[in-house]
């Protein structure tokens, strides 16, 4: 889809900026192939034989499965609960409540640093349907509203989970029989994500995203309506009227069926939390995700309806996911991996350290689209790094944390998922997410530096 730019009197030198970069920066595609051709050559200058590059590759290439799986549900059951009537009045009610431009782009990134603080696929869920439906409500009162940079301020706000009640690394590191327990015991979550620093940088970060959300739009007005296919997820699912005349079809509409499903993943989540003690995951919030949609849309024939329109944002996860695992794997089984990490430990000081970390998460964030299997892979170098140059684990992998999201802002990946879901060119508001991903990187920094933590 071709991106439409603004007039050219219009423009400021934010939009010219961000349609420069759509120019160059490629598709999530074509960046792994490029990436393929970077690593393969570095790789073979290290001393891999082209064998050794082709194992690793292949080893990769399906070691995200299961969370190539898990992320399908999140985005589907995620598009699919926004589309529910309830839940599109609940945001939609929320987007009336701002009476200027300032007041709605504050509360849009606010509601979706919320949903992301709490588990990070909600951010990716919805964080989209929020900037659809308080777009759409900006353009019903004649707010001026730059479509395309309110998209990249809300993409921007997904940020804060990254100290948030799911970040991989910390719960990692606070559960007993963690992979790294041998050498730095159990670390509870009040010294990474409850800490000073954390708490920190998340406020910091959020009021900064307001901050430059409110100051920065272009002024020229790109309503939503520009848009037409990120409109459609505006769109609450319809079905038509018509009498269900057999047996079968009368399930499908009547409101008991979702019941009986929706009392067994009931069950499920009380086992899961109650007898088990388990805590949040992955699955747990697809479980919880499946019973909202279920509820929310009242009946069977609602809900296919409803996962069937969903389904189309789910083809990048599908596709990218075992493309950039083989990456990673190209990583992890040669000697790239060990290259790149021992640098850190070698250039670093108490001072330099944060900053050096952050660089190498973000490297690694390129081609691992998983913070749990870069922690899986980075970890131990962090922690011994972390030590030998006389700084805490916490400090290590917090930063690390950083360069996590930066990775996360300035490639592609996430960016093509968010645009699925959107129906539009993820170069449309790319650019603009480069703005807040060096205030990411920069408030980051001088926390995680000297905040305590």
């Amino acid at each position: 889809m071709p991106i439409a730019p603004s007039p050219v009197q219009q423009r400021s030198p934010l939009d010219r900026f961000a349609e420069f970069i759509a120019q160059f920066v490629p598709d999530a595609i074509t960046a792994s192939i490029i990436l393929l051709l970077l690593l393969g050559a570095f790789a073979l200058l290290l001393g891999n034989s082209p064998i050794e590059l082709a194992g690793a590759y292949y080893r990769g290439f399906w070691s995200l499965l299961p969370f190539t799986s898990q992320m399908t549900l999140t985005i589907v059951l995620g598009a699919a609960l926004g589309t529910s009537p309830w839940f599109q009045r609940w945001i939609g009610w929320s987007a009336r409540l701002p009476r200027s431009r300032n007041q709605l782009v504050a509360l849009a990134v606010i509601l979706t640093a919320s949903f992301s603080y709490c588990f990070w696929s909600l951010g990716y869920a919805l964080g989209p349907l929020v900037a659809v439906l308080f777009a759409k409500e900006a353009e019903r009162k004649g707010m001026p509203l730059h479509f395309p940079f309110f998209l990249g301020t809300i993409y921007a706000s997904i940020a804060v989970w990254q100290f948030g009640l799911s970040s991989s690394a910390p719960l990692l590191v606070a559960t007993e029989g963690h992979f790294l327990e041998k050498i730095i015991g159990v670390i509870p979550l009040a010294r990474t994500i409850w800490s000073p620093a954390a708490l920190l940088d998340i406020a910091l970060y959020t009021a900064a995203t307001v901050t430059a959300g409110c100051l920065l739009m272009p002024k020229s007005n790109r309503p939503l309506s520009d848009y037409p296919g990120a409109l459609q997820l505006a769109q609450p699912v319809t079905l038509p009227p018509a009498e269900p005349r057999t047996y079968s079809e009368r399930l499908e509409v009547r409101p008991y069926t979702v019941l009986i499903l929706s009392a067994a993943l009931a069950v499920w989540l009380w086992y899961h939390f109650a007898e088990r003690a388990s805590g949040a995951n992955i699955n747990s919030m697809n479980i919880i995700l499946f019973l909202l949609t279920l509820m929310f849309h009242g009946n069977i024939r609602a809900v296919t309806k409803a996962l069937e329109n969903a389904s189309v944002s789910a083809w990048p996860i599908l596709i990218l996911y075992p493309l950039y695992a083989a990456l990673s794997g190209m990583i992890e089984f040669t000697r790239i991996g060990v290259t790149i990490t021992s640098f850190l430990s070698a250039a670093s000081s108490p001072t330099t350290f944060p900053a050096l970390s952050a660089v190498i998460g973000t490297v690694f964030a390129f081609f691992i689209p998983s913070s749990g299997g870069q922690w899986a892979l980075q970890g131990l170098v962090t922690v011994n790094a972390s030590q030998a140059v006389g700084v805490s684990v916490e400090r290590g992998l917090l930063s690390m944390q950083v360069g996590d999201h930066m990775g996360n802002l300035i490639s592609p990946f996430w960016y093509v998922i968010t645009a699925g879901m959107l129906r539009m060119d993820f170069r449309t508001f790319f650019g603009y997410g480069l703005v807040y991903a060096v205030i990411w990187f920069v408030i980051g920094i001088v926390v995680f530096t000297f905040a305590p933590c």
